[in-house]
């Protein structure tokens, strides 16, 4: 399984992009993979610090696809802003990350980290507690993620 991360300056290139590139691309590629999943998200907030899409100062990335009750949606941001961020913020070996939105109540969470070890204290140590105090479980419909360890010459 592969994971592919692109993102854009503006909206507007996304679009040009997809105008003008993306069968041309798409239809070179073909054979080459199966299920291919795609999903766009638009920036709501960084996590820890402002995100840059720069991925040589990490080995990890956790990525975390929500989808939440709809009369949940609210609470879900407020608690990712307010116990989620700082919770991942506080922890040491987390680089920066981003949270997004896509139609239909669906949200991103991708943070990066400088290892796996550094992203396992984390997860030990808090995330029962966190989803408690958040209460995820109400908000939350479908949860489904991955972790990624970043292969460098991957990154362009």
């Amino acid at each position: 399984m592969a994971h592919v991360f692109a993102f854009w300056e503006s909206r507007a290139f996304y679009d040009s992009f997809m105008a003008r590139s993306h069968d041309r691309l798409a239809a070179a590629q073909s054979g080459t993979f199966k299920d291919a999943q795609a999903r766009l998200f638009d920036h709501r907030f960084d996590v820890k610090t402002g995100f840059e899409p720069r991925f040589t100062d990490a080995d990890l990335v956790r990525v975390a696809l929500c989808r939440v009750h709809e009369e949940r949606a609210e609470h879900f941001v407020l608690m990712q802003e307010k116990v989620w961020n700082p919770a991942m913020a506080g922890s040491p070996g987390m680089v920066r990350g981003l949270f997004g939105e896509a139609p239909g109540h669906e949200y991103l969470v991708l943070s990066m980290w400088q290892s796996a070890a550094e992203h396992g204290k984390y997860r030990t140590e808090r995330v029962e507690r966190l989803a408690l105090r958040a209460q995820i479980e109400a908000d939350v419909a479908a949860l489904t993620g991955d972790i990624v360890e970043l292969e460098p010459s991957w990154t362009v």
